[in-house]
């Protein structure tokens, strides 16, 4: 009888579960296909101002722009995302944090809100705008993003056969030495000051106004090159967080990215003759638009790295703090087992 009840329980608990899982398809189901009837009920309002720009803040709040190849990218990590966390959680209640899951909501609002919202489309007209985008990329959805740890539930999110195919290619030499090569601290913060400097050369900059894959190439390049810096920052295979260093690549970053902040507020001529002709509708120059970007990309960009410097000094303290009581604990150890040798020789 007590087998019987016990099989009763563990087949009723599996009965739960596959509805659970049906219910969770079920809700993921809905929410793509809501979405995508978003989509195209307001592309038709969106497409009449792509071409012009929005001239006004009530044809900016319709600006939104749903651009297939930004948009599908986004929704189906979001899928894949709760797909993944639904299987860890069923598998083991407790494998994926609450907190994981928060940041990762943040860092994706983040990206909706740089690439979907009328902020994307406001790039297009002010210079300051574009400046704010790409903040929101590199600043806000990245750090975020690699905070949620969301590698584990994507490959949980994939039919098993792919994600054991992937984990056998991460673990090929030539993958492992050029991965380990890109994520050391260093080299990711070369490659980040890089590619901020380079796309804001004004020939390159230009293009991305002419050229929306360029663009598109310049935003890519933007959000991969924060994810490697804070991901090697973070979690990296030699991170920084370990020897103390975390705070000397947040405030270099903030210095270099001051910088170049610094140089567009104090210029005398306007780096950008592409906003030229845009920016009179919002009451600005193109100087002082361009002076704007710059302000937001030296004093709130700075004090962003700044604040993360900041917290990673803490966490390096509490780390110092906690191998501190660990030795003294040890000392204390063999102290004591020097002492009960040297009392059971004398008896």
């Amino acid at each position: 009888m007590h087998v019987l009840s016990r099989n009763d329980s563990r087949l009723k608990a599996r009965v739960r579960g596959l509805r659970l899982l049906r219910c969770s398809f079920a809700s993921l189901r809905m929410t793509v296909i809501g979405i995508l009837v978003l989509l195209v009920a307001a592309h038709a309002s969106a497409h009449e101002l792509e071409i012009a720009g929005p001239q006004n803040t009530g044809e900016l709040l319709r600006a939104w722009t749903f651009e297939p190849g930004v948009v599908i990218p986004i929704v189906a990590s979001a899928v894949l995302y709760l797909l993944g966390v639904i299987r860890l959680r069923r598998a083991s209640p407790k494998s994926v944090r609450k907190s994981d899951v928060v940041y990762f909501a943040l860092g994706w609002g983040a990206l909706v809100l740089a690439l979907i919202s009328p902020i994307h489309a406001w790039g297009s007209e002010l210079f300051s705008a574009h400046m704010t985008q790409h903040e929101l990329l590199m600043l806000v959805a990245a750090p975020l993003l690699v905070l949620g740890r969301p590698i584990v539930p994507f490959l949980w999110a994939l039919p098993r056969s792919w994600a054991v195919a992937l984990a056998r290619w991460s673990k090929v030499r030539a993958w492992e030495t050029t991965w380990r090569t890109i994520s050391n601290p260093v080299v990711a913060w070369i490659v980040h000051a890089v590619v901020l400097w380079v796309w804001h050369a004004p020939a390159l900059f230009e293009a991305t106004l002419e050229n929306e894959s360029i663009h598109a190439l310049q935003h890519a390049s933007f959000l991969f090159s924060a994810l490697l810096f804070w991901w090697a920052v973070i979690h990296g295979h030699k991170r920084a967080l370990g020897f103390g260093l975390a705070v000397l690549y947040m405030f270099t970053t903030a210095l270099h990215s001051g910088l170049l902040g610094a140089l567009l507020t104090f210029a005398n001529s306007v780096w950008y003759p592409g906003y030229t002709g845009h920016t009179a509708a919002w009451g600005l120059t193109p100087l002082q638009d361009q002076q704007i970007g710059g302000l937001i990309m030296w004093i709130p960009a700075g004090l962003v790295y700044i604040a993360a410097g900041l917290a990673l000094f803490a966490g390096w303290l509490r780390e110092s703090e906690a191998r501190a009581r660990l030795q003294d604990f040890r000392s204390s150890a063999e102290a004591v087992t020097v002492v009960a040798g040297s009392s059971s020789e004398r008896v």
